[in-house]
This record gives C-alpha cells, structure tokens and sequence, in this order.
C-alpha cells in the first residue's frame, strides 16, 4: 500500500498506513471513476474502479482488467503517481519477486500521458480482496490462533529474507504494509523505502517508519540501519495477538501479550537490546518455526575454576551466595556472557519478561547455547550443597 513521509525528531521518517473502505483523501483524483488505462508496455487496458487510498506514492485505485485478462485475474489494484522514482523503484521489486507466494505481484508498470502534458506513473498490481492485516484485524471477530500467526509471519519474512541475502533492507515491515489475500494468506507489499547496502555494516538510517523502528535508532544512538534493524517488524506478530492498532510493542509490556512463553521470548528479542537481536529474517523464521528450547537442570561436581552467574529469586541474598560461590573456587559474574559455563537459577519472578522461562539472563542463556557455548543451569539445592563441600 502506499507510503507517507513526515519528520520526526529533525529527520524523515515514512510511515504507512490502512486504506479501509471510505477512505479519505486529501487532494484531488489522479484518475476518474471509469476511466480506461491503456499499458504502451503489455498493451492491456484496466478500468478504474473505487478510490482506495492514498500515500507518499501517489493514490490507489481498483481496477478491472478489460478484454482477455490472460494469467491475470479479473479484479487488480491501480497505483498512480507523479513522483518517478518510486515508481522505478517498486517496479523493480516487482520484477525481483515475481512469482513470489509470499509478496504482492507487481502486473503492469507504464507511464500514463495527460492531455496537458503531465506524466502520471502506474504500477498494476495485485489485489488484497481483505486489505492490509492492521484493518483485517480491526475487523475480524476473534484474533488469529498463535499456530496460524506463526505459520503467516514466518511466511512473510521469508520475502525480507530473499532480500537480506541480496543486501536489501526493507525498513518497513508493519501490519500496513502486509496484505491479507485469499486464503486468507498474508503478503508483503510496499517497497518504496528498500535500499541496497554495500555491506553488512548497513546504511545511514534516515528515513524509516516510526510504528516499529527501533528505538535506538529513533533516538539517533544508533547511525546506521542494518538486516537485524529490519527484523523488529517481526512482532507484527505479536500485534496481531494484541491487537494493538497505531502503538509500540514496548518491552515491559511483553509479558502482558496474549500468546505463548515461547512467543514471548521472540517478541522480546526482536525489540530489546539491539546486539541480542535475530541478525536476520532467517534466524527469526528458524525461531517461529521451531519448538521453544529446553532449560533442563545439569550438574557438576565442583564450582572450582566455573565462570558462574546467578538468576531468579534465591533462598538467601545473592550476596551471601556471590561470596560463597568465589570461596568455592568459582568466578561469579553479574550476568551471563560468553565466558559462562554455570548458572544457577532460583525461583523464577513474577514480573519476568516472557514467563517463567523467559527472564532476561535465561534468554540470554538460550541465545548463547544457539552460538554454540555450552552453559550448565544448576539447581540452587545442588549450588548450595557444592559450596558447603571443604
């Protein structure tokens, strides 16, 4: 769907978004009600239909195929804009995703002559018969199952893949801007703000969209915008559980989602430190589609020479346990971090960020096993009766 720019905090920064039935515009039609298009490219000609939207591109219209549609199909979706180069652009994502199930199919590109000499720009493309997934989910009776939200998600980011792997940030993945077609199956569209970087260190993060940017990089901590930036628009998914139109997913209120631990978790990590982050869609498709990791208590024989962390809700003060634990031979750390190989988990707390499995220091915990650093969690019993060994 189309896209609008506007400042925030001194820098431009596109937004997008919904185009329900009896939308509003703000400026005059581009096109006319009835109106027949002719393509110099395909030669096909559309009839335009109802007004959708409008946006930073242009306006959106529904439109008819007239004569033999061919593969096409009957009813298609009309952008038009003044403004050449998202026109150029989205064109050429089109062609770079054609026949992808999973992203909006660009149709036709063509540029349209007025009679006084203007120049309008066209895209063709396809039709979301239930709109874009912010409005489908303001209309729908109930909200998704956690297994179907799973499953679209982790279907819509494999076209932000397929892009990451050509060097390509989206920068723009929202419930606006992903479309729900028969099926219902969920599509991405709208790439009128991808840009390529030269490599991994990304681009200089200018314009981006406010609803689910980062917050490092709305605040301007973070200069550059990189694939693992473009990842927190996965808890689109948790947005649709919420229900949550027009607001931020912010990391203290994850907990209060309606889903699983284990889609906590996720949530979580897509919008909380930045270096903890899915570096790319993959990772994040791999974390949907996978069942959520065990914490499963192991054990040791000693605590001498163990880098050793502690988590939860202890039986006596963390200090006390702290200097028991160095009198062990252990060397105690604040948190949990490459070099741990010990943790020693208490009860679990109440407030925790994603359940009981999901406090911050055993996320962080499940992330390093998946970098492959084996990390022991020892039951507080068993710590205690190992520090009072002599």
């Amino acid at each position: 769907m189309p896209t609008r720019s506007r400042t925030l905090r001194g820098r431009s920064s596109a937004t997008t978004r919904a185009l329900p039935g009896g939308a509003r515009r703000s400026s005059a039609l581009l096109l006319a009600p009835g109106e027949v298009l002719t393509s110099v490219d395909t030669g096909r000609r559309y009839r335009v239909g109802r007004f959708v939207g409008e946006g930073g591109f242009g306006q959106v219209y529904a439109a008819r195929v007239e004569g033999a549609a061919g593969a096409l199909p009957g009813e298609v979706c009309v952008k038009v804009s003044r403004r050449v180069e998202s026109w150029v652009r989205e064109a050429y994502f089109g062609q770079l995703l054609e026949g992808h199930r999973r992203a909006i199919q660009v149709y036709d590109r063509f540029p349209l002559w007025r009679d006084e000499g203007e120049v309008y720009y066209c895209l063709v493309l396809e039709f979301a018969s239930h709109g874009d997934l912010s409005s489908h989910l303001a209309r729908a009776g109930r909200p998704w199952t956690e297994t179907r939200v799973r499953r679209e998600i982790a279907g819509v980011l494999e076209v932000l893949g397929k892009l990451h792997r050509g060097q390509l940030l989206h920068r723009d993945l929202t419930p606006m801007n992903v479309f729900v077609c028969e099926g219902p199956t969920l599509k991405l569209g709208d790439f009128g703000i991808v840009r390529q970087q030269s490599d991994h260190r990304g681009i200089t993060a200018r314009t981006m969209n406010a609803l689910t940017a980062p917050s490092d990089i709305i605040d301007g901590r973070v200069p550059k915008w990189q694939a693992r930036d473009d990842v927190p628009g996965g808890p689109a998914a948790g947005d649709a559980r919420a229900r949550r139109r027009g607001s931020r997913i912010q990391p203290a209120g994850v907990r209060t989602l309606d889903c699983s631990d284990h889609l906590k978790e996720i949530i979580y990590r897509c919008i909380g430190e930045r270096r903890k982050r899915y570096d790319s869609a993959n990772e994040l498709i791999d974390a949907l589609r996978r069942p959520p990791a065990t914490l499963a208590v192991g054990r040791v024989r000693t605590l001498k020479g163990v880098h050793l962390a502690f988590t939860g809700v202890l039986m006596r003060p963390r200090a006390e346990a702290a200097k028991a634990a160095a009198r062990a031979g252990a060397v105690v750390h604040g948190g949990p971090s490459s070099l741990t190989s010990v943790i020693v988990r208490g009860a679990p707390n109440s407030r925790q960020a994603a359940g009981n499995d999901g406090g911050l220091k055993l996320m962080e915990i499940k992330r390093l096993r998946e970098k492959g650093h084996a990390v022991i969690v020892l039951d507080e019993r068993r710590f205690w009766q190992l520090v009072a060994r002599r």
